[in-house]
């Protein structure tokens, strides 16, 4: 794939992956509207109904740590046959289940076989793509996860408003369904038998001790998983701060969300447009700022007692465009140097992902005050330290300076 050459704006291999990645956010946004409605049928609280959103972010997370060596030793292909084939079975069993124990428990291993198409999307795309290409790609994987929130709650509550909770499993299932055939028919295998490696479990612990121990990479990994939990901080605490604080009714909150999600892909295109010009090193330096800095602006003026609901989206908003712009980039750099072992850096990633995420979501959960200050300081305290760790980092020439279009071996 060469910039010079015409390129379809979505190719197929690439909706693919797009559609594998979007199957884990959508497990989540689509069944949110039916909490109550869980909780109603099953005899429980809706409060309750919450630890099945809990088990599935840490399956995600134990699932990518599993799926990446895997697809190292094996071939991208068959970790997605065994994921995707988990989480339609697992579906199914979320729709049959009868109390919230079998829920949580299927709700589990959904999540263990969704987490397959994750890590080897990303691994695929480092197999086919070099550095500046592979943020292109993740920018256009950005846009159907920015879709997921858009759409994925209204879909839900359509989907339970004309047949039930129920139903909304059984199309997972489905969509589970039809991505294992579509991998099976139109998906080529792209890890070589010479990348290949035969690895145990020691020598699988090894290699995430490697990964853990090349500073470069890791710091990529941070720089990224940081702002990240500062998204999982403000999805947690966005309904609080929207609909109590500034009193918006709960039918308007969804309209407010989706913008920022739009947000996101607008920043993601942007990003596609112009990381072939200026080089995904670049772009990272320049748009780790704005989000800072409109997370500053939102603490400061919460702080001064001038934080009005407008003043609040601008931010939320810049953040979220940033966000666009900074998560493809980073992974791209993060993953540049790891071909001989893209499955297991993938999995990494994802894994310290969720970590950070799960931790900005517990911090605004835990720091209770009836103000935004709770959101936006935590928001605040992620955002500058990966600006720190970025900034530490060119301090001593351990992350990439510049390059558009860097090969691995180059970073060797």
């Amino acid at each position: 794939m060469s910039y010079s050459e015409p390129r379809p704006f979505f190719p197929g291999w690439l909706f693919l992956l797009a559609m594998m990645t979007a199957l884990s956010p959508l497990s989540v946004d689509l069944y949110l509207p039916a909490f109550p409605t869980i909780a109603s049928d099953l005899g429980v609280q809706s409060a309750d109904v919450q630890i099945t959103l809990a088990v599935f972010l840490f399956g995600m997370s134990v699932g990518q740590l599993v799926y990446g060596p895997l697809s190292d030793r094996y071939g991208r292909k068959p970790p997605l046959y065994f994921g995707l084939a988990l989480f339609l079975l697992a579906s199914f069993g979320c729709m049959l289940a009868t109390d919230l124990a079998t829920l949580t428990v299927a709700r589990f291993f959904q999540a263990l076989g969704g987490s397959a198409g994750v890590v080897v999307s990303r691994a695929v795309i480092r197999d086919r793509t070099t550095t500046a290409q592979a943020a292109w790609a993740f920018s256009m994987l950005m846009l159907a996860l920015g879709l997921a929130p858009i759409l994925a709650p209204v879909a839900g509550s359509l989907l339970l408003k004309v047949m039930g909770w129920r139903e909304i499993f059984a199309i997972l299932g489905i969509a589970g369904t039809i991505l294992l055939l579509a991998v099976h028919f139109n998906m080529h295998e792209t890890l070589s038998r010479h990348t290949a490696e035969r690895l145990g479990v020691a020598g699988t612990f090894k290699r995430y001790a490697d990964l853990f121990r090349d500073r470069q990479f890791i710091m990529y990994v941070l720089i990224i998983a940081l702002p990240f939990g500062a998204m999982f901080a403000y999805v947690a605490g966005a309904p609080y701060v929207i609909i109590e604080l500034y009193e918006v009714p709960a039918v308007h909150f969804g309209w407010l969300f989706g913008l920022n999600a739009f947000g996101m892909i607008a920043g993601s295109q942007l990003n596609a447009r112009v990381v072939a010009r200026f080089g995904p090193a670049a772009l990272l330096h320049a748009i780790l700022w704005p989000p800072f800095l409109a997370a500053l602006v939102a603490l400061t003026a919460t702080l001064a007692g001038y934080a009005s609901l407008p003043l609040l989206m601008a931010c939320f908003f810049v953040y979220m465009f940033s966000m666009g712009m900074l998560s493809p980039n980073a992974v791209a750099l993060a993953m540049a140097s790891q071909g001989h072992r893209a499955g297991s850096a993938s999995a990494v990633i994802g894994a310290v992902q969720f970590l950070f995420g799960t931790l900005g979501a517990v911090a605004v959960s835990v720091w209770v005050m009836p103000s935004a200050i709770p959101l936006t300081g935590v928001m605040v305290i992620m955002l500058g330290t990966s600006l720190l760790i970025h900034h530490f980092g060119h301090r001593h020439n351990i992350l990439i300076l510049h390059g558009s279009d860097i090969e691995p071996s180059a970073l060797k």
